[in-house]
């Protein structure tokens, strides 16, 4: 977000250790959105908790503190081009962040009056001790649910489910009660709205910051980061070819008159494709990601090529194709 000129070339920058960059929110253009999401937690009455912010791995409050964790890669540009070459930028602009932000403040006012120790909390939102699946099965458009992040995130968990309608419930210009009419999850925004009109003027009972993963305390290089935070390779299908075969035909067969290199197009829309599963599935975009590289290589090595006049069918199809494998492997792990 950032354009100092002491950048390293991203040839460099992978050997580079995190405690080393030097990276700081202060003069930063995330400075400017911490200051406009100050204002909007005193817009709606939250002025007696004040989250500490720091740059981490990812997104994240460490529980029982009020922290907020902010990817350190959206601090410069570089480091976010970095990134986005390796995962999904959660975060992509002021707007973006600002919507993360509002998520991270719910766990924060969770954890500061322990909210979650209340049986009507337990009640609306379940027992925040439930274990803590890494992948889950959402379902897509369940009105006992609010939506705020991608992936049906208030599906995840009991915590997540109340930051998520804590999110929603404090955005700025949102009508929530018209939005959520008639829907069960409008119990979840009023119970919360009862809430934080009971806590406006109360002190909170933890304010412990305690971060976790302080970047500046890291040892390791952006590399071994990377490295350390890729997910195992997910088992790649057996009829890969085949399903390429389908998308884009079989190589050599009634060549096109205006042939495009399908490995090229793959890696066009890897990011796209990728993000987009995500948001309507919850598949983690790094899985999404590695099965399309894999499709890349294998449409690269048969030299699979597709007539620019269906560009937009074989992309519909490649998604297709994507979102339904996300589908299965969520239900998979669900069972």
């Amino acid at each position: 977000m950032s354009s100092e000129k002491s950048f390293v070339h991203e040839g460099n920058l992978g050997s580079r250790r995190l405690r080393d960059l030097g990276l700081t929110i202060l003069g930063t253009p995330l400075e400017v959105v911490l200051q406009e999401f100050q204002r909007e937690l005193s817009a709606c009455g939250v002025t007696k908790v004040r989250p500490h912010f720091y740059l981490s791995t990812e997104w994240g409050v460490p529980f029982d503190t009020i922290s907020i964790a902010i990817p350190f890669y959206l601090v410069r540009v570089d480091l976010t081009d970095f990134h986005a070459e390796r995962g999904l930028v959660e975060g992509g602009g002021p707007s973006d962040i600002l919507r993360y932000l509002r998520h991270e403040m719910g766990h924060v006012v969770n954890y500061a009056y322990r909210l979650y120790e209340r049986p009507e909390w337990t009640n609306q939102f379940g027992d925040i001790n439930l274990p803590y699946e890494e992948e889950y099965r959402p379902k897509a458009f369940s009105p006992q649910y609010v939506d705020h992040l991608p992936g049906w995130y208030a599906q995840k968990h009991p915590d997540e489910d109340w930051a998520e309608t804590f999110a929603v419930w404090m955005t700025p210009g949102l009508n929530w009660r018209e939005r959520y009419m008639r829907r069960p999850a409008l119990a979840k925004l009023e119970y919360c709205d009862r809430v934080m009109a009971e806590l406006r003027e109360r002190e909170p009972l933890t304010t412990a910051e305690d971060p976790d993963e302080d970047v500046a305390s890291l040892e390791s290089t952006l590399d071994e980061h990377y490295r350390a935070y890729a997910l195992d390779k997910m088992e790649v299908p057996a009829d890969l070819e085949e399903a390429l075969l389908t998308i884009f035909g079989e190589p050599g067969k009634e060549p096109p008159t205006t042939p495009r290199r399908a490995a090229m197009l793959i890696r066009r829309l890897e990011r796209t494709i990728s993000a987009d599963v995500y948001r309507w599935t919850g598949w983690f975009p790094e899985r999404a990601r590695h099965l399309l590289r894999e499709l890349s290589e294998l449409a690269e090595k048969r030299n699979m090529t597709y007539a620019e006049a269906r560009e937009t069918a074989v992309t519909v199809a490649l998604t297709t194709f994507i979102t339904a494998l996300a589908m299965s492997r969520l239900h998979d792990a669900a069972t």
